[in-house]
C-alpha cells in the first residue's frame, strides 16, 4: 500500500502512527482510535491540499 502512496499521504500516516501511539498510551479503545485517526487524516490531508492550492495561487499572481 505504501508503495502507492503520495509523498502527502506518506506524511500523514506517519503521523498517523505517531497519534495512535498516544492514544495506546492514553488507553482509547481500538474503535476510538480509529475513528480519532480518521478524522485527523481528514484534517491533515485537507491542511495539506488548502497549502498546495494557496501556494499555486500565489505563484500565479506573479
Amino acid at each position: 500500500m505504501r508503495d502507492y502512496a503520495t509523498l502527502n499521504q506518506l506524511l500523514v500516516l506517519a503521523n498517523m502512527e505517531s497519534y495512535n501511539s498516544i492514544l495506546i498510551e492514553q488507553g482509547k479503545s481500538q474503535a476510538e482510535r480509529l475513528q480519532l485517526l480518521n478524522q485527523l487524516a481528514i484534517r491533515q490531508l485537507k491542511a495539506i491540499e488548502e497549502i498546495g492550492t494557496n501556494e499555486i495561487k500565489k505563484l500565479e499572481k506573479r
